[in-house]
């Protein structure tokens, strides 16, 4: 972090084939050592099988499931005389969409068995029905902070 000013925001171009910036992030976030092209294979196979089993446009369920993992509220540790609290704070929309991103990662890589195409459109699926890891963690967050609401006076 710099000492002085502001750090520009750095601009993502959107991928070539949906024109979609969500999808760049998305194989940006999925690639294993520099593999751009397995990822891209990766994410391109499973908004396929998106558009078979929803007969619906793809990139609106891959954008309607990543807001519904989207969280509202998070918390995050801040000292105070001694001890450490748990305060409650308003996630950002850049933030909210990259945890959401990262959320349905994790938990489509956790899932059992299968390739990771299956997986990944299955952890998908489920966040678009509201259902899912990546929906329970997202609910989980907010019980948290609103569990440690009375901290709330501590942001700053």
């Amino acid at each position: 972090m710099p000492r002085h000013g502001h750090v520009p925001k750095r601009v993502t171009e959107p991928d070539p084939v949906y024109g979609s910036v969500l999808i760049n992030k998305i194989v940006r976030k999925l690639m294993y050592g520099g593999k751009k092209s397995k990822a891209e294979i990766i994410v391109y196979s499973v908004m396929s099988i998106l558009k078979e089993k929803t007969k619906k446009d793809p990139l609106e369920v891959l954008e309607k499931a990543i807001k519904n993992v989207q969280p509202l509220m998070e918390v995050k540790p801040r000292r105070v005389g001694g001890s450490t609290y748990q305060v409650p704070i308003e996630v950002a929309p850049d933030r909210g969409q990259a945890l959401a991103i990262q959320w349905v990662r994790k938990n489509s890589r956790a899932r059992a068995g299968k390739s990771m195409i299956q997986k990944l459109s299955d952890e998908i699926l489920d966040a678009y029905n509201n259902t899912g890891a990546s929906i329970k963690k997202r609910e989980d967050t907010h019980k948290m902070a609103e569990a440690n609401k009375a901290f709330a006076h501590f942001r700053w």
